[in-house]
């Protein structure tokens, strides 16, 4: 008997292929590596081409003459796209499941970034911005979905993995602005292009692979992952908190994301490429914040990292408007790195509360991050063309308050052993 399991575990492991699979439809003989691995690799290609458009918000401003309101219209042009589709993307693959859409959606993006290349308007730009936004709209939920079916078990380290790719593409894309397309001009945007056509090959044999496994019963999925005992208007409300933490996290990393080298060359008067610097510097913090979050978030519980994330921020957000630029990057960088970390605590806990339906709660959760970064960055344009951008960082300094929120969710862990014990 032992040889046979041995056995088994041996062939799991030499063919990725051929895992183990669950009631729930989730790999029993350990997370799936390489198609974790490809998913993250297609993440960092993915975000990197999306953060190329903020990234650019100087080039853009001085070559289309653009005030900070239609800068946060661009934002809000790509990420108000992803944000309603995705939650429809997610259902409708929950329920019929679309192996190749990953590779078909990355082709939207490739066609986004030739349009942004050679854009002579304002409203091609806006456009373009537009159809990056409908790749990633295809992008996230279904990916997010074929990494929770590899994770063997471990969902937060599977969604780090996905999510460090991300963050990882989101630093490495204002640098690479800075390094190739701001001294070669626009149309050197359309090298990029190529990341996409990389990308839509991995994310074919991912399809590939995906498409080979048993597809489970939504039935299944609940009693694999399930919390009984929750009616559903319980589950609404958590929901809703969920929402409000998120709201909180990303209205405040758009702050940064989307305006600060602006704000670092308006207050400090640095040149533009110390600026994309500053910038990398904060994107490759939330790439390690999200790298450790998963992990961290298995082994003391999602509530704990919740809690350590975003009410663990507060200081230092508070403390960002009166800094020097020294310490306004050392303060960047551990504000990027405690709220990127709250993410995969974020998107587990809501997959858990809802089973069943990790296409559609991935869908809502990427969807509501990238429609509240869209609203919050043409906001606070609104905002800095009032007053400043100083002002609008002094404003959105409070926003980790709302953290507090996490006192009304529940333990799951301990509602899953009440409901056994029952």
């Amino acid at each position: 008997m032992q040889k046979t399991v041995t056995a088994t575990a041996d062939i799991a492991a030499r063919e990725p292929n051929a895992p183990l699979i669950g009631a729930s439809g989730i790999s029993q003989a350990g997370a799936v590596f390489p198609i974790l691995i490809s998913l993250s690799f297609c993440h960092l290609l993915n975000d990197l081409m999306q953060s190329l458009i903020p990234a650019l918000y100087p080039m853009l401003q001085r070559d289309f003459h653009l005030n900070y309101t239609q800068i946060g219209l661009i934002t809000l042009a790509f990420q108000v796209t992803a944000s309603l589709l995705q939650p429809t993307v997610g259902t409708l693959t929950d329920r019929y499941p679309q192996p190749y859409s990953l590779a078909i959606g990355m082709g939207s993006t490739l066609i986004g970034l030739l349009l942004l290349a050679q854009a002579g308007t304002y409203e091609t730009v806006l456009l373009s911005a537009a159809m990056v936004g409908i790749g990633s709209a295809v992008f996230h939920p279904e990916a997010s979905r074929v990494a929770r079916l590899a994770s063997g078990g471990r969902f937060g380290l599977a969604q780090s993995l996905f999510q460090v790719g991300g963050n990882t593409g989101s630093a490495i894309g204002p640098l690479l602005a800075a390094l190739v397309v701001l001294p070669r001009g626009q149309g050197a945007i359309a090298w990029f292009s190529l990341m996409a056509l990389a990308a839509m090959l991995v994310l074919a044999r991912v399809g590939l692979w995906y498409a080979r496994r048993p597809r489970p019963s939504r039935a299944a999925g609940r009693i694999g992952a399930g919390v009984a005992g929750f009616p559903r208007r319980r589950v609404v409300f958590l929901i809703f908190v969920l929402m409000a933490l998120m709201f909180s996290k990303n209205v405040y990393s758009s702050s940064l994301s989307s305006y600060f080298t602006l704000y670092l060359i308006e207050r400090f008067h640095i040149s533009v490429h110390d600026a994309q610097v500053q910038l990398f510097i904060f994107m490759a913090a939330t790439a390690v914040g999200t790298l450790i979050g998963g992990p961290i978030g298995d082994k003391l519980g999602r509530l704990p990292m919740i809690w350590i994330s975003i009410v663990g921020a507060l200081p230092f957000t508070l403390a960002l408007p009166y800094a020097d630029p020294f310490w306004t990057g050392i303060l960047s960088m551990i504000i990027g790195m405690l709220m990127a970390s709250a993410f995969p605590a974020i998107l587990v806990y809501a997959q858990e509360l809802v089973p069943g339906r990790v296409g559609m709660i991935a869908g809502m959760f990427f969807g509501f991050a990238f429609g509240l970064g869209g609203l919050g960055a043409a906001v606070m344009g609104l905002i800095a063309d009032a007053t400043s951008l100083e002002f609008v960082y002094h404003l959105t300094s409070y926003l980790p308050a709302l953290g507090l929120v996490t006192a009304l969710l529940p333990n799951l862990d301990k509602a899953r052993q009440q409901a056994a014990i029952a």
